[in-house]
């Protein structure tokens, strides 16, 4: 009996056994001490001593309106709303409320370069420098909330501008240094490592490319710089990924080839304009690499009827690998780069369909109709309501279904009429008294048809269509 169990151990062994070569290092090594002088002390203090001179802290101060303590209650008695409505005004409480960022500057005369969401609906903005404490006020010359960008100016001269690097050419490791104004402590360094790259799918900009570095990003960072070991601007500290609040290790930060676009077309021409084609796009999945040459560019989902991309013979499954000279390696990609480019400018789009390389001309249109960012964000078909048309990237960020029409509801301003009307942003508008809504311009001109009476605006909220009475 004892045999026939051995036997049967060593053949289950038999059956189990295998062998593995591990790669391993040589174990012959020696450490070395980066004290090579005892008087030396290690440090980048020189490296970003110059780039401190072009960061600045940024504070604002803005109007809001609160509800006054002790009415909550009763306006929301549900008896109360039933006698006097649902859209009756709650009395408001005009406040100042403050905060604090920072910004870098880009030109010796005042221009700064700060995120959107730092200076955004401000009523003064006070720049102070880092080496002076010396205050200036600031005027905003130009936003993007699309990138959360924006541009202000300060009345100075002689100031020292950041010298810019090419973010292309950052690799994961790069020691960097984060210089701002986090918690309003005035400048602070903090140091870490590029730590990603290509970031698009991080929810927080519609043209995402952020750079994640584990340099410590915290509330007043916004805006301010993330350079390289000698200094250099790579990128501008827009966000933190972290659920308490506090820095995690994974911050984000605009490019600087992106910042410098934005930035000179801003302070060039006050606003942003982007072209657009009339496509729906995505990535290739697994399967799908296995069906084409190209294992990376960006598929066509859908193209719309009488758009740029449909004028120039695109279709439905062409997986576009070029723009111009630039690779499109994925979806991202051919967004961030067709939206580089402003309106009217034809660009030669190289595709693949039915294994076969090919070219296409084609003329980017406006997006929104020849809407731009400034105008959209002062829409003023409805006292308070910014809206946005829905396009693709704004059917992938609120994971829309790709047949949904209508505008986007990005904003009600407290106390507005857009907020009273019983607006909420995420709404998407889809019908106004008997028009049905598709794109900002049917949205004004349907709210033009109805001024001066009541009209039924009808919108899709979380899946749920309501009706809003406006006036």
């Amino acid at each position: 009996m004892k045999k026939i169990l051995a036997l049967s151990l060593a053949a289950t062994c038999s059956i189990y056994a295998a062998s593995i070569n591990f790669q391993e290092v040589d174990g012959d090594f020696k450490r070395v001490n980066p004290e090579f002088d005892k008087n030396v002390v290690l440090s980048y203090n020189s490296s970003i001593a110059e780039a401190k001179k072009s960061v600045v802290n940024i504070s604002t101060t803005k109007t809001v309106s609160t509800k006054k303590i002790g009415f909550e209650d009763m306006f929301d008695d549900p008896f109360f709303k039933e006698f006097f409505g649902r859209n009756f005004a709650i009395p408001q409480e005009k406040q100042k409320s403050s905060s604090l960022g920072s910004g870098v500057i880009v030109s010796q005369d005042g221009y700064i370069v700060t995120n959107n969401h730092v200076v955004e609906d401000s009523d003064e903005i006070i720049v102070t420098l880092l080496e002076s404490d010396k205050e200036y006020k600031a005027k905003i010359i130009g936003t993007d909330p699309k990138t959360d960008l924006a541009i202000i100016k300060i009345d100075a001269s002689n100031l020292k501008a950041i010298k810019i690097a090419d973010s292309s050419k950052v690799a994961e490791g790069d020691i960097v240094f984060a210089i701002g104004n986090p918690f309003g402590v005035g400048g602070s360094t903090t140091q870490g490592i590029i730590s990603g790259l290509n970031k698009d799918n991080i929810g927080l900009n519609q043209y995402e490319n952020f750079i994640q570095t584990d340099a410590s990003i915290n509330p007043g960072n916004s805006g301010g710089a993330l350079v390289d070991s000698r200094g250099a601007l790579i990128g501008i500290n827009s966000a933190i990924l972290s659920r308490s609040g506090g820095n995690n290790g994974i911050g984000f930060a605009i490019p600087s080839n992106m910042t410098k676009d934005i930035a000179k077309r801003l302070i060039e021409d006050g606003k942003i304009e982007r072209g657009f084609i009339g496509v729906m796009i995505s990535n290739l999945t697994q399967e799908q690499k296995d069906l084409y040459k190209n294992k990376n560019g960006a598929l066509l989902s859908s193209v719309e009827k009488g758009h740029p991309a449909d004028e120039a013979g695109l279709k439905r499954g062409d997986l576009i690998i070029k723009v111009e000279d630039k690779e499109i390696k994925n979806a991202n990609d051919l967004k961030n780069v067709i939206g580089s480019y402003a309106p009217d400018k034809s660009v030669e789009v190289t595709y693949e369909r039915g294994g076969k390389i090919s070219t296409a001309k084609i003329k980017l249109a406006a997006m929104d109709g020849g809407a731009t960012a400034t105008s959209l964000k002062q829409n003023q078909a409805v006292n308070g309501l910014s809206v946005s048309s829905i396009d693709d990237a704004t059917r992938y960020r609120y994971k829309l279904p790709s047949d949904m029409g209508g505008v986007l509801v990005t904003d009600v301003k407290d106390g507005s009429d857009a907020q009273k009307f019983g607006f909420e942003t995420g709404d998407i508008i889809i019908q106004v008294a008997e028009d049905t809504i598709k794109n900002i311009a049917e949205f004004n001109k349907a709210i033009a048809n109805a001024k001066g009476k009541k009209t039924l605006v009808w919108v899709n909220r979380k899946g749920v269509i309501q009706g809003l009475v406006i006036k």
